[in-house]
């Protein structure tokens, strides 16, 4: 959903082949049917590219290994510190996995957490190839159904885009602790990004959004966080970054001057889009809220 925002924060020559391939192919479908070139963009914003999965860590090999099946799909994830009086579902974003957030773990168990952590679909051991905020938050529904309730959820990216939307479904209260990491605030602005970059009209940008309407229901601008937050109890810690080029400060500046009650940001700057959550004063913030 976020990946051709991140190409163009890391154009490689490889990369610059492929886009202007995509470009090319794309603009001449469209001159044919805007329509058409419209149901190939979304597929491609919808599919994660997965890295070559790495030899995993210490603490993953020590995980209880859990799965659970939708939609056709083996969805994978891991646990840890089962059981404890207090759980907290770990969330990733896109193109991620549940094996980038291990850090988290060894804190939270020090806390008394059991943890979960789950690939999304189309990512990591997961089944799929293709996500959607749908996709992702029926996923969560799921785990918090098998696995939960929850006391806490850390969310990142695209995750807590996913999470917001969750809590929107699933029983919480003032006490639930909610922590979201550079999340993805407005899917608008992951579509504005998108189409920058691949150079795509009006004319496809509208067949887009009416594709997302026919398919969900729903129009791109009712999956917010802004728009989401106002139906959570949850006490919230958000962290940003001001240099964050993949989930940009300005939507989040939005969100702030709302002045929700139940929401502390804290913004840095310096760590931009993914070292934020790797960073010792993340974590430390996090455990503090915890």
């Amino acid at each position: 959903m976020l990946f051709v925002i991140d190409i163009h924060a890391q154009m490689k020559l490889s990369h610059k082949i492929a886009l202007t391939y995509l470009r090319a192919r794309l603009q001449l479908i469209a001159l044919i049917s805007p329509q058409k070139a419209a149901k190939k963009a979304f597929t491609l914003f919808c599919t994660p590219q997965r890295g070559k999965q790495q030899n995993p860590s210490a603490i993953i090999k020590k995980a209880e290994l859990v799965s659970f099946s939708m939609n056709n799909l083996s969805i994978h994830g891991y646990r840890w510190n089962h059981p404890s009086p207090k759980k907290i579902l770990i969330v990733h974003g896109f193109e991620s996995s549940a094996r980038n957030f291990d850090g988290f773990v060894l804190p939270l168990t020090d806390k008394g957490y059991e943890i979960i952590a789950f690939d999304a679909p189309a990512h990591g051991k997961s089944d799929g190839k293709e996500i959607t905020l749908p996709i992702y938050v029926q996923a969560l529904q799921h785990i918090v159904s098998e696995y939960g309730p929850f006391d806490a959820y850390i969310a990142h990216s695209f995750g807590g885009l996913a999470i917001a939307h969750l809590l929107e479904t699933v029983p919480h209260n003032e006490k639930t602790r909610i922590v979201l990491i550079a999340p993805a605030t407005e899917t608008t602005t992951a579509i504005d990004g998108f189409f920058h970059l691949l150079q795509l009209d009006g004319k496809v940008r509208q067949a887009f959004d009416k594709l997302v309407r026919d398919k969900s229901g729903i129009p791109p601008e009712y999956f917010s966080i802004r728009r989401a937050v106002q139906n959570i109890s949850a006490n919230v810690l958000w962290m940003h970054d001001e240099q964050d080029d993949i989930t940009p400060l300005r939507d989040v500046e939005k969100v702030k001057n709302d002045n929700h009650p139940h929401i502390k940001f804290i913004i840095s700057n310096g760590l931009g889009h993914r070292k934020i959550y790797r960073d010792k004063h993340t974590v430390n913030h996090i455990l503090h809220f915890l």
